[in-house]
């Protein structure tokens, strides 16, 4: 747990629960706070696998996974490859559209001077995100050229390709994956302007829906939606995708986390837990995926 990315505190807390779980469940597990390389926080050491719930770069984009498989040592969720694909929003919404799958229109930020063909593709307003961060880290809605050229600004110090995407209105979910299969849906609501960090991790005026409303035809074509995004990218393990229906009713997909939050404000945990999951026994699942 830990890291270095932005998200080092939020997996810290995941990782806290993570541990506790785990110990809970019987297992001699020790908590590793990975404050520079996993090479040498993990060098000596007999461990049998890892339990990784380190988020963002580092953690989450393959790096630390193409570690784990020099060392020889099973880790839960995806591998190198799809680790790097998902970490990148980018990528994998060229994969999704590579497949046939909807994700909002977008358009990327070189420098300021894209600016102007960016409002002509796009229109207002617009979400600006850096490619490879996590938890909306980075990320503004943007309803001018003034807060266009200072949403790239912002997200310019993440040090990764920045693009906008076309603003979706509509609603917002999310379905949790575990082996294959896709848990319950939930349905987000914020009165910010989006489903920022400050949503995510302190607010209490998040409203989170699950059951999330849908007709049971229309979770199941949503899960199975998920599932197949999750496919495209090769995620294994488990996951949690990010989705829109718009006002059409079309799906768009958003993104795909492959080390998700395990926080007590944490979506995979709630979808679980409304399918009859406890938290000890989830974590336990998701260190199983480490057998394969």
């Amino acid at each position: 747990m830990g890291g270095s990315a932005a998200e080092r505190n939020v997996s810290l807390k995941s990782g806290a629960a993570v541990f506790e779980a785990l110990k809970n469940k019987g297992v001699d597990a020790i908590a590793i706070d990975v404050t520079g390389s996993p090479i040498d926080a993990l060098a000596g050491q007999l461990f049998d696998r890892v339990f990784n719930i380190i988020h963002g770069r580092g953690g989450e984009d393959g790096v630390l996974q193409a570690v784990l498989e020099v060392m020889h040592l099973p880790y839960t969720g995806s591998g190198v490859m799809a680790s790097a694909l998902s970490m990148d929003k980018l990528r994998t919404k060229l994969c999704w559209l590579g497949y046939g799958l909807a994700t909002p229109k977008w358009y990327l930020l070189k420098s300021a001077d894209d600016l102007d063909a960016c409002i002509e593709r796009l229109g207002f307003p617009v979400i600006v995100k850096p490619a490879q961060e996590g938890s909306s880290i980075g990320m503004s809605k943007a309803h001018s050229r003034d807060e266009l050229a200072k949403a790239l600004q912002i997200a310019s110090e993440f040090l990764c390709d920045v693009y906008a995407e076309s603003w979706v209105v509509g609603k917002e979910y999310t379905v949790g994956l575990l082996n294959g299969e896709a848990l319950p849906l939930i349905r987000l609501e914020t009165p910010n302007a989006f489903y920022d960090y400050e949503a995510k991790y302190n607010a209490t005026t998040t409203q989170y829906h699950c059951p999330c409303g849908l007709s049971d035809d229309q979770e199941q074509a949503l899960q199975q939606l998920a599932v197949k995004a999750g496919e495209v990218i090769g995620v294994k393990g488990w996951a949690r995708v990010d989705v829109f229906i718009d006002e059409s009713g079309q799906p768009q997909l958003i993104e795909i986390n492959t080390v998700p939050g395990m926080t007590d404000h944490s979506l995979v945990p709630m979808a679980a837990k409304q399918a009859g999951i406890g938290f000890d026994e989830l974590v336990w699942r998701i260190l199983e995926t480490s057998c394969r």
